[in-house]
């Protein structure tokens, strides 16, 4: 019998684990899609706070490819800031049945397209060698600029849950110019997939504009999500984002079936 849904793997952005989907994840559940969200390699909560060091953009991309070729029928990969770029990278090395991008990191060849996006990629050379570290998150860089639209408490609560990121992989997404491996390169032609990319008028961390060109170098579809911010997946007006999702999940169903 052949399957009329379609799974979806989640993957979450830096600092963060699967929980980052908690609340997201129940209408696609409820549409009838199963959907499974898991941590990136040295972000489970049992993980040690250096399992992360030293970890590649590939190293991730690898995991969540394995993971999704491991599917009876092809699922598809919905990613959150850097969990986007984790998605696409996998989308290249495995079949997949699409990609969704929520407020998604660039891939190598992007600039950036505000001065805060430039900040941040020389920022962290205040660590020093930070490539080869376990990085810490920061609560006053998470508040501000990730989940600005949400309560304290719930911001708080959240930075709670968060996990060390790999000093690797960032570097690897924010200087890719700096990258010899080109880490982060993406050749749209390797994915044969429809790609979705959504920006949050307001983020700050990944810009509309910025956005708009990872969609053009993905030949991605690209719309903005009015009034939203960086956190998509959990802030107010989620559950429009879902909508979005679900809505182009089914266009690419009746197309697919119609060809």
């Amino acid at each position: 019998m052949k399957k009329t849904s379609i799974d979806v793997v989640m993957i979450h952005g830096a600092f963060c684990g699967g929980w980052v989907f908690d609340d997201f994840a129940t209408a696609f559940r409820r549409a009838g899609h199963e959907v499974v969200c898991p941590d990136l390699p040295g972000h489970a909560a049992s993980d040690s706070r250096t399992a992360v060091a030293g970890l590649s953009m590939a190293d991730y991309a690898d995991h969540v490819a394995t993971l999704a070729g491991a599917f009876e029928t092809p699922p598809v990969l919905l990613g959150h800031s850097l969990g986007g770029l984790v998605s696409v990278l996998a989308a290249s090395r495995t079949t997949t049945s699409g990609v969704i991008l929520l407020a998604p990191s660039a891939p190598w060849g992007v600039s950036g397209s505000t001065m805060e996006e430039a900040v941040s990629a020389v920022a962290l050379y205040a660590l020093g060698p930070f490539w080869a570290q376990a990085i810490e998150p920061d609560y006053s860089t998470f508040g501000r600029y990730a989940v600005d639209r949400l309560p304290r408490a719930k911001r708080r609560a959240l930075y709670e849950r968060m996990r060390p990121e790999s000093g690797r992989a960032i570097f690897e997404t924010l200087n890719w110019w700096l990258d010899p491996l080109m880490s982060t390169s993406v050749r749209p032609e390797r994915i044969g997939a429809p790609i979705l990319a959504l920006s949050g008028e307001r983020d700050a961390i990944h810009p509309p504009a910025t956005v708009r060109e990872t969609a053009k170098r993905l030949d991605a579809t690209h719309e903005t999500m009015s009034h939203m911010s960086h956190w998509l997946p959990g802030e107010p007006g989620c559950d429009l984002v879902a909508e979005r999702c679900l809505a182009w999940l089914s266009e690419q169903d009746v197309r697919l079936a119609a060809e």
